[in-house]
């Protein structure tokens, strides 16, 4: 596909300095497999899958064919009062690898979309059961959720809130997990369950029977790879059944294999009342978001409706959109076909090992990671995120592609990397931080 050649002024580009991109783009062009190639002709090694959601990898064949029979089929299918047979397929085969009794599927277009949801299925299942005073959440520090408005009121990440006003009122935060005595962690640190403690004093403070949900990552993802301590979200799981409270997971990031499992509920053992996913959903290649229901909740929501009438008003135009139905249904295949969660089990010793071992390097304070995610975090510079910024510019100009939050790099390579792969993207971080 070929472009005029003055097209960069148009476009506001989310979280990006606009300006300073203008000036030196990075524009990426074509992708197959592990590897981006940019507009220059250089490859590019995907450390990230893209904003950790290409876990099958790139250029999938499989995925464009099921989209393009999809639009000759039926392309588009209003979600209100009509339904098409994709979406009830997909939803069974989201129920088969989903924990126990969380069977019922909500979809929406992203995962900022799909917390959104969650929040209001939360106040909405309350209110069902008689309990309609149960109105606030509980979030935490350091955590993201997404960018809308209930997303970025649980959310933690004190840049992304506060030009954007009070956002949803009766929303309390507990602390993050990450603790000093924690660094270079390899998995989940010994240290910190007793962080799930906070859930009892807010609900000492505001009343349990005020509190209609607590939302976490069960790893922390956008701001660093934060692994739950040992014991700390059965913890919380504890805390939320003593009171009636829901938990949700924001399993955006860590669904679809990161862990090593289908979903990290299951890698931790902890089973939540809602999950929300989105990114590797559909390997990426169309927006689409979805929250993962307890059976209870549903059946509360939809009983307490008279009969013939609408039970939940809330949905999306594009919810269940046939062609982005299409594309997680033939990324299910591929998951399942090329045992892609398994294969992120095998390879996350060597993975972990391999990043660990940058440990040493002067600009490197910390190391964390679980599964095939991990962070390297680095010394700050003369001002927060200046170093990480240059990091990442550094390594793509070396090969590599990383996402960058403040000054930690994450890393979350496609699950259908191997051992090289691992290889190339350490000698990358070791050459390039090396130099810092």
């Amino acid at each position: 596909m070929h472009y005029a050649a003055n097209t960069l002024e148009n476009y506001w580009m989310p979280f990006t300095a606009n300006r300073s991109f203008k000036q030196n783009p990075k524009l990426f062009v074509r992708a197959e497999g592990m590897y981006y190639w940019n507009h220059q002709g250089e490859r590019v090694l995907d450390g990230s899958s893209g904003l950790f959601c290409v876990a099958a990898g790139h250029g999938r064949r499989e995925i464009a064919d099921a989209v393009a029979r999809q639009f000759t089929e039926i392309d588009y299918s209003p979600p209100f009062q009509f339904g098409h047979p994709g979406a009830f397929e997909l939803s069974r085969r989201l129920a088969a690898i989903l924990p126990d009794d969380l069977n019922y599927i909500f979809y929406g277009n992203s995962g900022s979309e799909a917390i959104d949801s969650a929040l209001k299925i939360s106040l909405a299942y309350h209110r069902a059961r008689g309990e309609g005073q149960r109105m606030r959440f509980v979030g935490r520090e350091r955590a993201y959720h997404g960018v809308n408005f209930g997303g970025i009121s649980i959310s933690g990440m004190v840049r992304n809130r506060e030009a954007f006003g009070l956002g949803l009122p009766g929303v309390v935060h507990m602390r993050h997990t990450w603790l000093p005595e924690q660094r270079f962690s390899k998995g989940q640190p010994e240290a910190g369950a007793e962080l799930a403690d906070d859930l009892q004093r807010l609900v000492d403070l505001h009343g349990a029977d005020n509190i209609a949900a607590c939302v976490v990552e069960p790893i922390a993802g956008s701001v660093g790879c934060i692994v739950p301590p040992k014991g700390y979200l059965g913890r919380l799981r504890e805390i939320c059944d003593r009171h009636g409270i829901l938990l949700i997971f924001d399993e955006v990031i860590t669904g679809f294999g990161r862990t090593g499992k289908p979903f990290a509920a299951d890698s931790f053992e902890v089973v939540p009342d809602m999950i929300t996913m989105a990114k590797a959903l559909t390997n990426g290649n169309l927006p689409m978001g979805a929250v993962a229901v307890r059976d209870d909740i549903y059946e509360t929501i939809v009983n307490a409706a008279p009969d013939g009438t609408i039970e939940l008003f809330h949905g999306y135009t594009y919810s269940a959109c046939p062609v982005a139905v299409a594309a997680s249904l033939a990324a299910l295949d591929i998951y399942r076909d090329e045992g892609l969660f398994e294969r992120a089990g095998e390879l996350s010793p060597y993975f972990l090992d391999s990043i660990f071992a940058l440990e040493g390097i002067p600009a490197i304070t910390d190391i964390r990671g679980y599964g095939l995610l991990a962070a390297v975090e680095l010394a700050p510079g003369s001002a927060p995120g200046e170093r990480g910024a240059e990091a990442l510019r550094r390594l793509y100009e070396a090969g590599l592609l990383v996402k960058a939050t403040g000054d930690a790099l994450l890393l979350s390579p496609p699950l259908i990397a191997d051992r090289s792969h691992v290889d190339e993207i350490c000698e990358t971080l070791r050459k390039v931080l090396g130099a810092l």
